[in-house]
Protein backbone atom coordinates (compact mmCIF):
# COMPACT_ATOMS: atom_id res chain seq x y z
CA UNK A 1 0.00 0.00 0.00
CA UNK A 2 1.32 3.43 -0.94
CA UNK A 3 2.39 5.63 1.91
CA UNK A 4 0.82 9.02 2.53
CA UNK A 5 1.68 12.36 4.12
CA UNK A 6 -0.75 14.27 6.31
CA UNK A 7 -0.09 17.99 5.88
CA UNK A 8 -1.27 19.94 8.93
CA UNK A 9 -1.56 23.70 8.59
CA UNK A 10 -3.03 26.37 10.87
CA UNK A 11 -5.36 29.05 9.53
CA UNK A 12 -5.83 32.17 11.65
CA UNK A 13 -7.60 34.90 9.71
CA UNK A 14 -5.53 33.88 6.70
CA UNK A 15 -7.96 32.32 4.25
CA UNK A 16 -6.27 33.72 1.13
CA UNK A 17 -2.87 32.36 2.14
CA UNK A 18 -4.36 28.98 3.01
CA UNK A 19 -6.08 28.81 -0.38
CA UNK A 20 -2.76 29.58 -2.10
CA UNK A 21 -1.19 26.69 -0.19
CA UNK A 22 -3.97 24.25 -1.11
CA UNK A 23 -3.84 25.26 -4.76
CA UNK A 24 -0.05 24.97 -4.99
CA UNK A 25 -0.20 21.40 -3.66
CA UNK A 26 -3.00 20.55 -6.05
CA UNK A 27 -0.97 21.92 -8.95
CA UNK A 28 2.46 20.46 -8.19
CA UNK A 29 2.48 17.67 -5.58
CA UNK A 30 2.53 14.08 -6.88
CA UNK A 31 3.06 12.08 -3.66
CA UNK A 32 -0.09 10.83 -1.87
CA UNK A 33 -1.19 13.39 0.70
CA UNK A 34 -4.08 14.89 2.62
CA UNK A 35 -4.37 18.44 3.94
CA UNK A 36 -5.71 19.05 7.45
CA UNK A 37 -6.54 22.69 8.18
CA UNK A 38 -6.96 23.88 11.75
CA UNK A 39 -9.08 27.02 11.69
CA UNK A 40 -7.55 28.35 14.88
CA UNK A 41 -10.09 30.81 16.26
CA UNK A 42 -10.41 32.94 13.11
CA UNK A 43 -12.64 35.95 13.67
CA UNK A 44 -14.60 35.15 10.53
CA UNK A 45 -16.47 32.00 11.55
CA UNK A 46 -17.28 31.26 7.93
CA UNK A 47 -13.65 30.78 6.87
CA UNK A 48 -13.65 27.06 7.62
CA UNK A 49 -16.75 26.55 5.43
CA UNK A 50 -15.07 28.35 2.52
CA UNK A 51 -11.81 26.40 2.89
CA UNK A 52 -13.60 23.05 2.88
CA UNK A 53 -14.84 23.68 -0.68
CA UNK A 54 -11.40 23.69 -2.30
CA UNK A 55 -9.87 20.83 -4.25
CA UNK A 56 -8.27 18.58 -3.27
CA UNK A 57 -10.84 18.70 -0.49
CA UNK A 58 -9.08 19.32 2.82
CA UNK A 59 -10.15 18.21 6.27
CA UNK A 60 -11.12 21.42 8.11
CA UNK A 61 -11.28 21.47 11.90
CA UNK A 62 -12.66 24.53 13.63
CA UNK A 63 -11.42 25.66 17.05
CA UNK A 64 -13.41 28.55 18.51
CA UNK A 65 -10.35 29.49 20.59
CA UNK A 66 -6.89 30.38 19.33
CA UNK A 67 -4.84 27.47 20.68
CA UNK A 68 -1.49 28.87 19.61
CA UNK A 69 1.02 27.27 17.27
CA UNK A 70 1.56 24.04 19.17
CA UNK A 71 -2.04 23.66 20.34
CA UNK A 72 -3.36 24.10 16.83
CA UNK A 73 -0.95 21.56 15.37
CA UNK A 74 -1.63 19.06 18.15
CA UNK A 75 -5.37 19.38 17.51
CA UNK A 76 -4.84 18.09 13.98
CA UNK A 77 -2.69 15.07 14.86
CA UNK A 78 -5.55 12.68 15.80
CA UNK A 79 -7.11 13.32 12.39
CA UNK A 80 -3.92 12.44 10.50
CA UNK A 81 -4.19 9.29 8.43
CA UNK A 82 -0.72 9.48 6.91
CA UNK A 83 2.49 7.60 7.67
CA UNK A 84 4.15 10.99 8.03
CA UNK A 85 2.98 14.39 9.25
CA UNK A 86 4.24 17.59 7.65
CA UNK A 87 3.58 20.63 9.85
CA UNK A 88 3.44 23.49 7.37
CA UNK A 89 2.72 27.20 7.81
CA UNK A 90 -0.32 28.31 5.87
CA UNK A 91 1.62 31.22 4.34
CA UNK A 92 3.79 28.86 2.31
CA UNK A 93 3.58 27.54 -1.26
CA UNK A 94 5.44 25.04 -3.43
CA UNK A 95 6.35 25.16 -7.12
CA UNK A 96 7.44 21.53 -7.51
CA UNK A 97 6.90 18.27 -5.58
CA UNK A 98 8.49 18.18 -2.12
CA UNK A 99 6.95 15.29 -0.17
CA UNK A 100 8.68 12.28 -1.72
CA UNK A 101 12.19 13.48 -0.94
CA UNK A 102 11.26 14.37 2.64
CA UNK A 103 9.53 11.02 3.19
CA UNK A 104 12.51 9.18 1.71
CA UNK A 105 14.77 10.67 4.38
CA UNK A 106 12.62 9.18 7.12
CA UNK A 107 12.29 5.89 5.24
CA UNK A 108 16.03 5.45 4.75
CA UNK A 109 17.33 6.45 8.18
CA UNK A 110 15.47 5.34 11.33
CA UNK A 111 17.78 7.57 13.41
CA UNK A 112 16.28 10.72 11.87
CA UNK A 113 13.20 11.85 13.75
CA UNK A 114 12.45 15.14 12.00
CA UNK A 115 13.31 16.69 8.64
CA UNK A 116 12.91 20.23 7.31
CA UNK A 117 13.28 21.32 3.67
CA UNK A 118 15.12 24.35 2.39
CA UNK A 119 12.94 27.43 2.95
CA UNK A 120 13.10 30.48 0.70
CA UNK A 121 11.13 33.71 0.45
CA UNK A 122 8.12 34.15 -1.77
CA UNK A 123 7.85 35.67 -4.32
CA UNK A 124 11.59 36.48 -4.35
CA UNK A 125 12.32 32.77 -4.45
CA UNK A 126 16.12 32.99 -4.43
CA UNK A 127 16.22 34.73 -1.04
CA UNK A 128 16.81 32.13 1.68
CA UNK A 129 15.25 31.84 5.10
CA UNK A 130 16.54 28.42 6.21
CA UNK A 131 19.15 25.92 5.10
CA UNK A 132 19.67 24.22 8.44
CA UNK A 133 20.47 25.86 11.77
CA UNK A 134 23.29 26.39 14.20
CA UNK A 135 23.23 24.98 17.76
CA UNK A 136 21.64 27.06 20.51
CA UNK A 137 23.94 29.04 22.79
CA UNK A 138 23.30 27.76 26.34
CA UNK A 139 23.79 31.29 27.72
CA UNK A 140 22.19 33.72 25.25
CA UNK A 141 19.61 31.15 24.08
CA UNK A 142 20.08 32.30 20.52
CA UNK A 143 20.91 30.46 17.33
CA UNK A 144 20.82 31.25 13.62
CA UNK A 145 19.14 29.86 10.56
CA UNK A 146 21.95 29.02 8.15
CA UNK A 147 21.71 31.00 4.93
CA UNK A 148 19.17 33.50 6.28
CA UNK A 149 18.94 36.50 3.95
CA UNK A 150 21.41 35.10 1.44
CA UNK A 151 20.80 34.64 -2.27
CA UNK A 152 20.53 30.95 -3.12
CA UNK A 153 23.30 30.15 -5.59
CA UNK A 154 23.47 26.47 -4.69
CA UNK A 155 25.82 26.97 -1.74
CA UNK A 156 23.48 25.00 0.54
CA UNK A 157 22.65 22.14 -1.82
CA UNK A 158 24.11 19.45 0.45
CA UNK A 159 21.64 17.75 2.80
CA UNK A 160 22.95 17.14 6.32
CA UNK A 161 22.26 16.76 10.01
CA UNK A 162 21.37 20.02 11.69
CA UNK A 163 20.67 21.38 15.16
CA UNK A 164 17.02 22.37 14.70
CA UNK A 165 14.17 21.99 12.25
CA UNK A 166 12.20 25.03 11.09
CA UNK A 167 8.68 25.44 12.46
CA UNK A 168 7.35 26.64 9.10
CA UNK A 169 7.95 23.19 7.55
CA UNK A 170 8.88 20.08 9.52
CA UNK A 171 8.05 16.42 8.86
CA UNK A 172 7.99 13.52 11.33
CA UNK A 173 6.83 9.91 11.30
CA UNK A 174 3.37 9.60 12.78
CA UNK A 175 4.47 6.64 14.93
CA UNK A 176 7.38 8.59 16.43
CA UNK A 177 5.05 10.89 18.38
CA UNK A 178 4.83 8.10 20.96
CA UNK A 179 8.59 8.45 21.50
CA UNK A 180 8.86 12.19 22.08
CA UNK A 181 5.32 13.37 22.76
CA UNK A 182 3.20 16.16 21.35
CA UNK A 183 4.43 19.66 20.63
CA UNK A 184 4.67 21.61 23.94
CA UNK A 185 1.69 23.94 24.19
CA UNK A 186 2.62 26.16 27.15
CA UNK A 187 4.81 28.43 24.99
CA UNK A 188 1.75 29.48 22.91
CA UNK A 189 3.99 31.36 20.42
CA UNK A 190 7.72 30.96 19.66
CA UNK A 191 10.21 28.34 20.84
CA UNK A 192 7.75 25.41 20.51
CA UNK A 193 9.56 23.79 17.60
CA UNK A 194 12.96 24.39 19.21
CA UNK A 195 11.80 22.71 22.40
CA UNK A 196 10.29 19.86 20.37
CA UNK A 197 13.61 19.32 18.59
CA UNK A 198 15.28 19.03 21.99
CA UNK A 199 12.73 16.38 23.01
CA UNK A 200 13.27 14.57 19.70
CA UNK A 201 17.02 14.44 20.32
CA UNK A 202 16.48 13.30 23.90
CA UNK A 203 14.48 10.40 22.48
CA UNK A 204 17.65 9.35 20.64
CA UNK A 205 16.70 10.74 17.23
CA UNK A 206 18.34 13.34 15.00
CA UNK A 207 17.26 16.38 12.95
CA UNK A 208 17.91 16.62 9.20
CA UNK A 209 18.02 19.44 6.65
CA UNK A 210 16.90 18.20 3.20
CA UNK A 211 18.23 20.43 0.44
CA UNK A 212 16.38 18.71 -2.42
CA UNK A 213 12.96 19.98 -1.34
CA UNK A 214 12.15 23.69 -1.14
CA UNK A 215 9.18 25.42 0.48
CA UNK A 216 8.53 29.09 -0.21
CA UNK A 217 7.48 31.26 2.72
CA UNK A 218 5.69 34.59 2.44
CA UNK A 219 6.97 35.75 5.82
CA UNK A 220 8.64 39.14 5.54
CA UNK A 221 12.43 39.28 5.85
CA UNK A 222 12.09 42.53 7.80
CA UNK A 223 13.00 42.34 11.47
CA UNK A 224 11.56 45.73 12.31
CA UNK A 225 7.95 44.75 12.71
CA UNK A 226 7.81 44.05 16.42
CA UNK A 227 4.60 43.89 18.39
CA UNK A 228 3.89 43.68 22.13
CA UNK A 229 2.74 40.09 21.58
CA UNK A 230 6.06 39.11 19.99
CA UNK A 231 8.12 40.87 22.65
CA UNK A 232 6.14 39.31 25.49
CA UNK A 233 6.40 35.72 24.28
CA UNK A 234 10.02 35.97 23.15
CA UNK A 235 11.02 37.35 26.55
CA UNK A 236 9.02 34.89 28.61
CA UNK A 237 9.71 31.83 26.49
CA UNK A 238 13.49 32.12 26.49
CA UNK A 239 13.38 31.50 30.23
CA UNK A 240 10.97 28.59 29.83
CA UNK A 241 13.16 27.13 27.12
CA UNK A 242 16.24 27.40 29.35
CA UNK A 243 14.53 25.45 32.11
CA UNK A 244 13.31 22.80 29.71
CA UNK A 245 16.35 22.36 27.49
CA UNK A 246 19.52 23.00 29.51
CA UNK A 247 20.47 19.92 31.52
CA UNK A 248 23.43 21.31 33.46
CA UNK A 249 22.34 23.36 36.46
CA UNK A 250 25.23 25.85 36.26
CA UNK A 251 24.61 26.57 32.58
CA UNK A 252 20.91 27.00 33.27
CA UNK A 253 21.63 29.56 35.99
CA UNK A 254 24.00 31.43 33.67
CA UNK A 255 21.20 31.58 31.10
CA UNK A 256 18.77 32.99 33.68
CA UNK A 257 21.31 35.62 34.74
CA UNK A 258 22.07 36.62 31.16
CA UNK A 259 18.39 36.99 30.25
CA UNK A 260 17.64 39.01 33.38
CA UNK A 261 20.73 41.19 33.80
CA UNK A 262 22.03 41.55 30.24
CA UNK A 263 19.36 40.85 27.59
CA UNK A 264 16.49 42.59 29.43
CA UNK A 265 18.33 45.88 30.22
CA UNK A 266 19.77 45.97 26.71
CA UNK A 267 16.35 45.55 25.10
CA UNK A 268 14.80 48.06 27.51
CA UNK A 269 17.46 50.65 26.60
CA UNK A 270 16.85 50.13 22.89
CA UNK A 271 13.11 50.64 23.28
CA UNK A 272 13.65 53.80 25.34
CA UNK A 273 16.15 55.30 22.89
CA UNK A 274 14.00 54.48 19.85
CA UNK A 275 10.80 55.63 21.53
CA UNK A 276 9.13 52.22 21.34
CA UNK A 277 7.31 52.77 24.60
CA UNK A 278 4.42 50.47 23.71
CA UNK A 279 6.82 47.51 23.85
CA UNK A 280 8.21 48.22 27.32
CA UNK A 281 5.20 46.89 29.22
CA UNK A 282 5.23 43.65 27.23
CA UNK A 283 8.98 43.29 27.86
CA UNK A 284 8.58 43.71 31.62
CA UNK A 285 5.58 41.43 31.83
CA UNK A 286 7.37 38.77 29.79
CA UNK A 287 10.35 38.82 32.15
CA UNK A 288 8.21 38.70 35.29
CA UNK A 289 6.00 35.87 34.03
CA UNK A 290 9.05 33.97 32.79
CA UNK A 291 10.74 34.22 36.19
CA UNK A 292 7.54 33.09 37.90
CA UNK A 293 7.26 30.15 35.52
CA UNK A 294 10.80 28.85 36.03
CA UNK A 295 10.21 28.76 39.77
CA UNK A 296 7.18 26.51 39.33
CA UNK A 297 7.12 22.78 38.81
CA UNK A 298 7.57 21.46 35.27
CA UNK A 299 3.80 21.05 34.93
CA UNK A 300 3.17 24.43 33.34
CA UNK A 301 -0.50 25.23 33.49
CA UNK A 302 -2.88 26.81 31.03
CA UNK A 303 -2.45 30.16 32.75
CA UNK A 304 0.88 30.46 30.97
CA UNK A 305 -0.81 30.21 27.58
CA UNK A 306 -2.87 33.37 27.97
CA UNK A 307 -1.82 36.96 27.61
Amino acid sequence: MAKKVSVITINYNGKDDTVDLIESFGRYETYPYEIIIIDNGSKNHGEHHVLSKYSPKPIVIRSDKNLGFAGGNNLGIPYADGDYILFLNNDTVINRPILENLARVLDNNPQIGCVSPKIACWPENKRLQYAGSTPMSPVTLRNENIGFGQTDTGQFSKSRYTAFAHGAAMMIRTTDIKKFGLMPEFYFLYYEELDWCVQIRRAGLKIWYEATSTVYHKESMSVGKQSPLQVYYHTRNRLLFAKRSIDKRDERIYAYIYQTLVAFPKRLSIYLVKGKFRLIGALGKGLINGLIAINKDMNYGKELSSH
